[in-house]
């Protein structure tokens, strides 16, 4: 029976696959790929860096790394971006996703605090070299790398990093803005404050459950409001460039497809999940379902007030409407059933749905990611659909391995099978997908998974001194895709 599924599976995709290869991607649709900075860069003290959050918590335990490393050297691209950027131009990319190292800038943090210039002339360096090679520099300004003079101060539980954000985001406007057209403000605000600061499981190790992620998100949302307003105010007319924020999507599907129930569930999770960060950039405020769930529950576990806290009418105007573009991070989807046997308060709790994937769907080395494509195109309808089609940049999209992969047959199906989900949301929903980025370049430091996780299209030798790059099957294939315009 199981011999049967696989077969039957294998059967269809190759039907989907030859199906969607005679389609071509729309002209104006363009490819890239993506890194961030803490997780490829290493030199962590070199060159006048300052210490950020994940510097000094793997530097006081270890052991919040699965095999007990670090970002000290990482892919060590601060020495090696000239390969990097050799690498980008055989694969023949239109534009490059890498983030800014905020420590790396202002190794202080704060506003008014003195500009690194060592730092300055790396980032210079390598902007100028990518446009050399006509490829477009896409910078994400914050990829979770805070400054831990910051994090004494708070972190973003504290309002106050909102005008330290601000000042921070201005300054890489005026000194790189003349050439890089294209910002992405935040990088998975669910990862950095719902994991960051409630589940206590990313740096800054912040548990406070409930709560701490809700306060987080709250001042990274309304600090992307003031950002985008800011550069809308002070630079666009002179600059021309655009600003947009990545947000990270798993899919949900109803446990049982004719249930009523689940699917009610199905929505539910993905207003929780994902509604969390783009109803209020898009629409102005939190999904009316979170406000009105995290309220009572709150006020039943003798809180005075919600937990998930409340925009201005002020804030609401600032921030609706904040983006020239929505990044978007998909890995994988999951069936969803409605429960309330979550610990109190949480953020499970509040959302009340329970989510799981079968195991007969093919896994990855990583236990979240199960075959799944199907979910990419479904997501980017509900946000055509609930959003008024917004222009959509597919920011993120992978699959690991845990082991040398240069043959990485699955990758190549995984991402072949996104791709087709694309151009069918594309060419049969007619959703504005305006390009596509998969991570990543590079196998990098895959945070609390260390090394022991490889997304790269590019292999790296973590053992020698010169972090050797090794091109995988998966990097030629994409190298096809881009050149040709169509699916293999």
């Amino acid at each position: 029976m199981f011999l049967w599924k696989s077969t039957f599976c294998i059967f269809f995709f190759h039907l989907a696959s030859t199906q969607w290869s005679n389609y071509s991607f729309p002209k104006d649709f363009i490819f890239g790929i993506t890194t961030s900075a803490y997780q490829i860069e290493g030199a962590w003290s070199e060159g006048g860096k300052g210490l950020s959050i994940w510097d000094y918590d793997l530097h006081q335990n270890s052991s919040l790394v699965v095999d007990k490393t670090n970002g000290d050297i990482a892919c060590n691209s601060y020495h090696r971006w000239k390969e990097d950027v050799e690498l980008l131009k055989h694969l023949g990319v239109n534009f490059y996703r890498f983030s800014i190292s905020w420590t790396r800038i202002l190794p202080l943090g704060g506003k008014d605090t003195k500009i690194n210039d060592e730092g300055v002339k790396y980032y210079n360096e390598l902007i100028d070299n990518l446009l050399a090679e006509e490829i477009l520099p896409y910078i994400t300004i914050y990829h979770w790398d805070l400054p831990q003079v910051l994090q004494d101060k708070g972190g973003w539980l504290n309002e106050t990093l909102i005008e330290d954000y601000v000042f921070y985001a201005r300054t890489l406007f005026q000194l790189f803005g003349d050439r890089v057209k294209h910002w992405i403000t935040f990088n998975e605000f669910f990862q950095f404050c719902e994991v960051g600061y409630s589940d206590g499981q990313r740096a800054p190790f912040v548990s406070s459950p409930g709560v701490g992620g809700y306060q987080c998100s709250h001042n990274a949302l309304l600090a992307h409001g003031r950002a985008y307003r800011m550069y809308e105010k002070e630079f666009k007319s002179i600059q021309g460039g655009n600003v947009g924020v990545t947000v990270d999507g798993s899919w949900c599907d109803p446990l049982t497809p004719t249930s009523e129930s689940d699917q009610g569930a199905a929505e539910q999770f993905t207003q929780f999940n994902y509604g969390w960060f783009t109803y209020p950039i898009l629409l102005g405020n939190y999904p009316p379902i979170m406000i009105d769930r995290i309220y009572v529950l709150s006020k039943q576990q003798g809180y005075e007030s919600s937990r998930l806290p409340a925009f201005t009418s002020e804030e609401i105007k600032m921030i609706k409407g904040s983006y020239d573009f929505l990044g978007l991070n998909y890995y994988s989807t999951y069936l969803c059933t409605f429960s309330d046997n979550f610990s109190q308060p949480s953020f499970e709790s509040d959302c009340g749905v329970l989510s799981s994937q079968p195991e007969s769907w093919e896994p990855s080395a990583a236990d979240w990611i199960k075959y799944s494509p199907w979910g990419l195109r479904e997501l980017l309808v509900w946000i055509k659909e609930h959003f008024n089609n917004p222009p959509v940049l597919i920011t993120e999209n992978g699959w690991a391995y845990n082991s040398l992969d240069l043959d990485d047959t699955e990758r190549i199906h995984y991402l072949n099978g996104c791709l087709s989900e694309v151009l069918k949301a594309i060419y049969e929903k007619e959703c504005n997908v305006i390009g596509y980025a998969p991570w990543s370049l590079l196998d990098t430091f895959e945070w609390t998974m260390g090394y022991t996780l490889k997304f790269g299209l590019v292999h790296v030798d973590f053992e020698s001194a010169n972090r050797t790059r090794i091109p995988k099957r998966s990097y030629n294939m994409f190298r096809n895709i881009i050149s040709s315009r169509r699916l293999e």
